[in-house]
């Protein structure tokens, strides 16, 4: 059995879990004490991006299950002719895993499937490790389901998943082909390291109930005003139906989708949500910025306090530029540790496969690939608007 073979189980928050979930349930009930009806209306506002990345999580989990990601970092240590190969395919099957299936679900499922693929090749892990990372991020401006954040943002504009992307493709494109470029220019001298690729023949992609739900859940995504509830209810079906056949248990359904974090982290929203519409302070700030101070600002503002909250509180009432906003939300966390949850699932997936992803590294190149991403993909907006 190769390293491409060993069976992988999908990282999860492990002992956080405990903290955010107590963390969120008191923040959310001093929230509902203090003013209720502020609080009221933020979760109205803020639960379906929970709901509809719990339903994505649940698809993942199956499309892992049938192996489809397993054999997706095959065919790529087959196919790649050297690490460079290597590492553009990666970087477009986080793009669409991703932007399809939430980052959450690229980074706990593909980091290990990376991993997998330069040790089978004999080359060096770090670049890809790098990449899942900081594409997984980068990626996340695509659909309006690949990033909590999109939401959140988008809540009071209420725009259709097809509206979505025709506004933030440029910019999604922009910042995704710039962080692309970094990472390998950061990673050049192992990327030019050629091992050799694995002699076998090419797995078949299979056909399973996971690549169907992640399809029917994409076209959901794109074509319903109101996603959640319908992607939820098609993972439901996937994990109920794991569950009939014997595949897997009640508890470990529970635990793949993390739902003491979603639940901790919902209730965090609904208090700094609860902040921001009780407290007129960020929305005048905002008022004040242009396109490209507010993406850097946002950017600030998720590496002090996680990206999930920063959202919470800085779109609790309608910003006023929520396109820049939502850039600075998803690509400033790349800059640094605290900046998204993404960091750490991305650190218990590397360690859970016996690797040693250097946070170090991560942080040397996110200091250059977040402002270059940052700036490209503003001004993809600015041309596309005046386009």
């Amino acid at each position: 059995m190769t390293d491409l073979d060993a069976p992988r189980r999908p990282a999860t928050h492990g002992g956080a879990a405990p903290l955010v979930l107590a963390f969120g349930i008191v923040a959310a009930l001093v929230a509902i004490v203090a003013r209720p009806s502020d609080a009221h209306a933020t979760a109205t506002a803020v639960w379906p991006p929970f709901v509809l990345v719990a339903g994505l999580l649940s698809i993942g989990y199956a499309a892992q299950q049938d192996g489809l990601f397993t054999a997706l970092g095959d065919r790529l240590a087959i196919a790649a002719h050297h690490g460079l190969t290597l590492y553009l395919g990666a970087a477009i099957a986080i793009a669409v895993v991703t932007s399809t299936l939430n980052l959450d679900t690229s980074v706990a499922f593909l980091t290990p499937v990376f991993i997998a693929a330069a040790r089978e090749r004999g080359e060096p892990e770090q670049p890809l490790l790098i990449a899942c990372l900081l594409l997984s991020n980068a990626s996340s401006l695509f659909l309006r389901g690949s990033n909590l954040t999109n939401m959140i943002v988008f809540a009071h504009t209420h725009v259709t998943g097809s509206g979505f992307v025709a506004l933030m493709w440029p910019s999604a494109l922009a910042g995704f082909v710039v962080t692309t470029v970094v990472v390998g220019l950061v990673h050049r001298r192992d990327l030019r390291k050629n091992g050799s690729r694995p002699v076998k023949p090419a797995p078949r992609i299979r056909v399973g109930f996971g690549l169907v739900a992640s399809v029917a859940a994409t076209v959901v995504i794109l074509t319903v005003d109101s996603p959640a509830i319908p992607v939820a209810a098609i993972g439901f079906v996937v994990a109920v139906d794991r569950i009939i056949r014997h595949r897997e248990r009640v508890r470990e359904a529970v635990r793949v989708i993390g739902a003491p974090v979603l639940a901790g982290l919902f209730g965090t929203a609904v208090a700094l949500g609860t902040l921001g519409r009780a407290w007129s302070g960020p929305e005048a700030l905002l008022g004040r910025f242009d396109l490209f101070a507010t993406a850097f600002f946002a950017a600030g503002t998720a590496n002090l306090v996680n990206n999930l909250p920063a959202a919470s509180l800085l779109a609790a009432r309608p910003p006023a530029h929520p396109a820049a906003l939502l850039i600075g939300l998803n690509l400033g966390p790349n800059l640094f540790v605290t900046g998204s949850l993404t960091w750490f699932l991305w650190l218990r997936s590397a360690r859970a496969a016996d690797a040693q992803p250097s946070i170090r590294a991560a942080i040397r190149t996110g200091v250059v690939a977040v402002p270059c991403a940052i700036a490209a993909a503003t001004a993809a907006l600015v041309v596309s608007a005046h386009g």
